[in-house]
């Protein structure tokens, strides 16, 4: 590889935030990492060196230019995920829960982008050191809709509407009890939790985050809803989920024993669960080539189908 070239206007969601912490959000990278390519003169604010410290203003220019190193290099595996469209332009994947989307802490090879440069060779170059063609990502046990880039122009215009919150991101989960009221908005700031640094949590000094909801169905103390995502923080619903009293069932972070306190025919269902029931419904964004809108919808997964059928006794609810 010979190296990443990234370029966007800072939206004005972010503006006062660090350039450090917007860069790290906006690359999918560690924070450290970010703060060496600012020091090392790698990202530049409207040309011109700047400080990790440095404080944004809508509609700054930000250019990263990623050094490659030989470690960046993946090997193709074969391919296994289904594909919902493709053109030249881009590809929209139908993750399955349990695939981690790139390499990272702990994991070197199996991921999402082994299995894309099997498939599309061309995108190899393309988007983040080790990532290619990749613009967002879903979490390990999230299944759904994730749209990858197959040229550097269609990476870099992705890659500016998941800035600028263009892309629209529903999201289907099942959560226990019942929400009141059963639609709503919340706006609650999402950080690093203060003492288990594997999990994120809602606290002052977070970074903004607003979550839209609302309810499909609600049955044997669970309902079925809907989530809008309004910004992209990382665990976003998930946290934001159990802050509106309503965990996500089979989330090993977020979602506690809840099942205990279901009626016994939920129980078992519940806790065999093995991931957050959590699938990534609808993906809708301008296309990179001329902008027009498409949009694109991940059916829903046997397992949450089973799950709903096995806990409520009812078949999953038709979604308008």
């Amino acid at each position: 590889m010979s190296g990443t070239h990234r370029a966007w206007d800072v939206p004005l969601e972010a503006t006062g935030e660090r350039l450090d912490r917007h860069a790290a959000a906006v690359l999918d990278l560690p924070r450290n990492q970010v703060q060496h390519l600012i020091r090392d003169g790698h990202l530049r604010v409207g040309g011109k060196p700047a400080k990790p410290s440095t404080a944004l203003a809508a509609g700054d220019a930000i250019t990263a230019d990623i050094p490659a190193s030989a470690d960046d290099r993946i090997v193709p595996e074969p391919w296994d995920v289904p594909v919902l469209y493709e053109d030249d332009d881009l590809v929209v994947l139908d993750k399955p829960a349990g695939l981690t989307v790139h390499p990272g802490a702990g994991r070197s090879t199996g991921t999402l982008a082994h299995q894309l440069l099997a498939r599309y060779p061309e995108m190899a170059g393309v988007g983040g050191p080790g990532r290619p063609g990749i613009v967002h990502r879903l979490d390990q046990g999230t299944s759904g809709a994730l749209v990858a880039a197959r040229t550097a122009a269609a990476y870099a215009r992705l890659a500016r509407a998941f800035a600028a919150r263009e892309v629209e991101k529903r999201y289907l989960a099942v959560v226990y009890g019942t929400p009141k009221p059963p639609a709503g908005r919340i706006e609650a700031p999402i950080g690093r939790h203060p003492d288990r640094r594997r999990e994120m949590a809602v606290r002052a000094g977070g970074r903004p985050a607003v979550t839209g909801y609302r309810t499909l169905a609600s049955a044997a103390g669970l309902s079925l809803l809907e989530f809008d995502l309004g910004t992209g923080r990382t665990h976003q619903i998930r946290v934001h989920a159990r802050h509106l009293g309503h965990p996500l069932v089979g989330d090993p972070l977020y979602g506690g024993a809840r099942h205990k306190q279901l009626p016994k025919a939920a129980q078992k269902a519940m806790a065999d669960f093995s991931r957050p029931a959590l699938h990534a419904w609808r993906l809708a964004f301008a296309h990179p080539r001329d902008a027009h809108r498409v949009a694109f919808e991940a059916p829903v997964p046997h397992d949450l189908q089973d799950l709903w059928l096995a806990a409520t006794g009812k078949s999953w609810p038709a979604i308008r």
